[in-house]
């Protein structure tokens, strides 16, 4: 089951969790198989860590996590719909989260 938002309770549907990511890989060319293999993910990693309820939110985390891997632009049409944006500042803000993380701990060694 999962536990929505406002409290309601629905049954867990691979269907339509397929359904949310080709929507947000529409014309994009993400590879139906990839899709259904982050599905099978997803449904794998819930089942995994919750027994019996799992909170919509963990699955929509989780459904960013693996679009966010699988196609940029498909992560952010996802985040804009999960996450509700309202401004272009929000778009901006989950465009800047792909960005690549350098790490700051290395030393560069002169000369290199």
């Amino acid at each position: 089951m999962v536990i929505k938002h406002d409290g309601r309770r629905e049954e867990f549907s691979r269907d339509k969790l397929f359904s949310g990511i080709q929507m947000a890989c529409r014309k994009l060319s993400v590879p139906s198989d990839k899709m259904e293999a982050l599905v099978d993910q997803i449904a794998e990693d819930i089942t995994d860590k919750y027994e019996h309820e799992v909170p919509s939110m963990a699955v929509g985390e989780r459904v960013m996590e693996g679009l966010r891997e699988l196609d940029h632009v498909a992560y952010v049409r996802f985040a804009s719909v999960y996450r509700g944006f309202q401004e272009a500042t929000d778009f901006v803000q989950a465009v800047k989260k792909l960005e690549v993380r350098h790490d700051t701990a290395t030393f560069r060694l002169p000369g290199l």
